[in-house]
């Protein structure tokens, strides 16, 4: 009787796995397409998963899984009048990716925009911003959509008002002699929100103009032109450790600015620009760093050394530019 009963017990695990692989096998074959895999990417501060597709079935790799509930930002989430940065704390990561839904973007001043000071190192200090020229009481005007966070004083910035946009971004405007606008009011592009000063920490009267997702600092010329004809870069933009890393830049010279707008830029663009260096008599980390512009700390991360090991004449170094 109990080989009786095993054999039923055997008979029906055989048929339901029989069932399985013919219902996996229907399944799979509904739209003749291999399986679709998906890479995590952070977007517009919600992690979404980008499908990827086998080449015979190619699809935009900009795609994103349910994207269209992305295109407004969550204003109550870490939305906080008293802080300037209410993200402190919080890890990004790169590359993640910018949209715009415009074309332009407004000039923050009512005159010729002159940069008199860029993103990047500056007196042993970074910099994270760019500075435009103006004269105290000119109108400073938001360059986007979106709702004022912060509106007050915040020390080595001065009067300072945050407008957060729609794309999840931040512009932060700094030196300001009078506030036109208060925290939680929604403005439009082009609204004056203040009076242009010296107040805080300034050398003459200039804005002073930030641009900051989740906290990170942007370099404010990678996603915009800063010339008469305002134009934003592009309409997607991704954004990778080196626009949010002020020691890439010099606050001095305008970088060279290189726009993604896929993932597949980046990677085309990192196997074109990594390149080896033989190390020469009198070579040291510091100068083969400072010749090609980039920290210590990323020479030695890339070629597993440390900051004082000893270099061979001769010896091959792998130079990467950050992307």
């Amino acid at each position: 009787m109990f080989f009786i009963k095993r054999r039923y017990v055997s008979f029906i695990i055989m048929f339901l796995s029989l069932f399985l692989l013919c219902m996996q096998e229907t399944f799979g074959q509904q739209d003749n397409s291999t399986t679709v895999y998906y890479e995590k990417l952070h977007i517009k501060g919600k992690t979404l998963f980008l499908p990827v597709y086998p080449e015979k079935n190619q699809k935009p790799e900009t795609q994103a899984l349910d994207d269209s509930e992305n295109n407004k930002v969550d204003f109550d989430s870490n939305w906080n009048n008293q802080r300037f940065n209410p993200y402190k704390g919080e890890n990004i990561s790169f590359p993640f990716r910018l949209t715009f839904d415009s074309e332009r973007f407004s000039s923050p001043i009512n005159r010729k925009m002159v940069v008199t000071s860029r993103y990047g190192w500056r007196r042993g200090r970074p910099h994270q911003g760019i500075d435009i020229d103006l004269q105290t009481g000119d109108s400073v005007r938001s360059i986007l959509d979106g709702k004022v966070r912060y509106a007050r004083y915040h020390g080595g910035h001065g009067n300072t008002v945050i407008v957060r946009h729609y794309n999840g971004l931040e512009t932060v405007y700094a030196h300001l002699s009078k506030f036109l606008v208060k925290e939680n009011d929604e403005i439009k592009k082009g609204q004056a929100i203040a009076k242009g000063g010296v107040t805080g920490n300034a050398r003459g009267s200039h804005l002073h103009l930030e641009i900051r997702y989740h906290g990170k600092s942007i370099n404010p010329e990678y996603l915009f032109e800063f010339t008469d004809d305002t134009e934003v870069r592009s309409d997607t933009v991704f954004v990778t450790r080196k626009w949010t890393t002020p020691h890439y830049h010099r606050s001095t010279r305008k970088s060279n600015v290189i726009v993604h707008t896929s993932l597949n830029d980046i990677a085309i663009l990192a196997e074109q620009q990594q390149k080896v260096y033989t190390v020469r008599k009198g070579d040291t980390l510091y100068r083969i760093a400072n010749r090609h512009g980039l920290p210590i700390s990323e020479i030695c991360k890339i070629n597993s050394i440390r900051r004082n090991s000893v270099l061979k004449i001769g010896q091959q170094i792998i130079i990467s530019a950050a992307q």
